[in-house]
């Protein structure tokens, strides 16, 4: 028998009273703050606000409103029922909740790991704006076992979560050691020097450098809007699609248009490649996608139909648009600042070193073997670390599950 079973025995063995939040705790807002506020007032204290990236960190100013143990939760919005413990001296923006345990039968750290069980139950999403507001937080049940109990569950948790961040921090590490592993080798073979080799003595003195526009023929889409793609008819992609979607290739395709719209909209056959022309950042624009699908299919404005000719493999192009060099003229003919648009007259422009078909087939053949690796770890990773947090959530549920002891409430 564990120590947390002995301990329930022990001091709750029918069960447990249940109170609501605001039973046990004090239920306020934070205040406005503006960014241009945070900015005039640096300093070390953190101000609180309803997203939940950087731990919910929204700035740092020179004061601060609160000094000790609180909770906080965001509000509204698309992570509404967010629940953060926080310790020290802060502030907190009037999007972000704030509770502080009032009663000394409830610890502040059991708080929160139940209220991140249950707060995201209580939201709700009335004209389309998730909420949680503080009369509702404060009616949200929560069990209140034995303080001796309370601790336990929290020693068993806090070394759970310990374990669970170490875990995903080896995961998130292997997976950006084997991407820049990847980019170098990426780049290596397409520098052609002697480091590149077997095809030294046979290719590079055949090697010629040579503007993509007279490698093969350019046509830049039309007319395509998100609102024009249905989920089945003739197969269609959306420039956002490549770079939010879409890897080296692709065999099949995500949507679809009628064929009334594809025959507006200019044509994609097997073995062409697509290009991005227009991005809100320089890294998303030049990204290219192999098109591989059997069926014709349509693209639209802010892209480009690369149709290559004997010359050159569409894949083989796709994968140099992921290159240093490639990224450094791209830059030199981008223009913009809050859309950045690479022209498909400039894109003509962009210099390809072009080796033999053979030569062109063997750098494929290698890529396609790390970029198969690289995916497989990009996907078996999220899913690893999904399977994690749910086992924690189960893990966490079942210690916080208690049988409700009405006789004695």
């Amino acid at each position: 028998m564990s120590r947390l079973d002995e301990l329930i025995q022990e001091k709750c063995p029918n069960g447990v009273n249940y109170k609501t939040v605001s039973d046990v705790a004090t239920i306020s807002r934070g205040r406005v703050m503006s960014k241009d506020y945070i900015n005039e007032n640096q300093g070390e204290y953190p101000v609180y606000s309803s997203q939940t990236e950087n731990n919910g960190e929204f700035g740092c100013i020179s004061t601060y409103d609160f000094d000790g143990e609180y909770l906080t939760w965001t509000t509204d919005g698309a992570n509404a029922g967010s629940v953060f413990y926080r310790y020290g001296k802060f502030s907190v923006t009037n999007v972000c909740g704030l509770i502080k345990v009032s009663h000394d039968i409830m610890l502040t750290r059991f708080l929160y790991f139940v209220l991140s069980a249950e707060a995201k139950k209580y939201v709700s999403s009335g004209m389309g704006n998730p909420k949680l507001m503080s009369n509702v937080m404060a009616k949200v049940k929560i069990p209140v076992p034995p303080l001796e109990v309370q601790s336990e569950i929290v020693r068993i948790l806090d070394n759970f979560t310990e374990l669970t961040a170490e875990l995903t921090a080896e995961l998130t590490a292997e997976l950006t050691a084997r991407k820049k592993q990847y980019e170098h080798y990426r780049n290596k073979l397409f520098s052609f020097n002697v480091l590149n080799c077997a095809a030294v003595e046979h290719s590079l003195n055949n090697i010629i450098v040579m503007p993509l526009g007279e490698i093969g023929e350019l046509v830049r889409g039309n007319g395509l809007q998100k609102k024009d793609l249905i989920n089945n008819g003739v197969p269609a992609i959306h420039y956002g699609q490549i770079y939010t979607y879409y890897g080296v290739y692709t065999d099949k395709t995500i949507s679809f248009v009628s064929s009334q719209t594809a025959m507006k909209l200019r044509k994609v056959i097997y073995g062409d490649v697509i290009i991005t022309n227009t991005s809100e950042n320089i890294e998303d624009v030049g990204k290219a996608v192999t098109y591989l699908v059997k069926e014709q299919g349509v693209t639209g404005g802010h892209a480009t139909i690369f149709k290559p000719s004997e010359k050159i493999l569409g894949k083989y192009l796709t994968y140099y648009t992921q290159t240093d060099n490639f990224a450094r003229q791209k830059r030199i003919y981008a223009k913009g600042t809050k859309v950045i648009d690479l022209s498909t007259s400039d894109l003509a422009k962009i210099k390809i070193p072009v080796p033999s078909i053979e030569e062109q087939r063997r750098i494929v053949s290698i890529l396609d073997k790390f970029d198969m690796l690289t995916t497989s770890i990009s996907e078996g990773l999220p899913k690893e670390i999904e399977l994690r947090r749910k086992q924690y959530e189960y893990y966490r549920n079942q210690l916080l599950s208690f049988p409700d002891n009405k006789a004695t409430a």
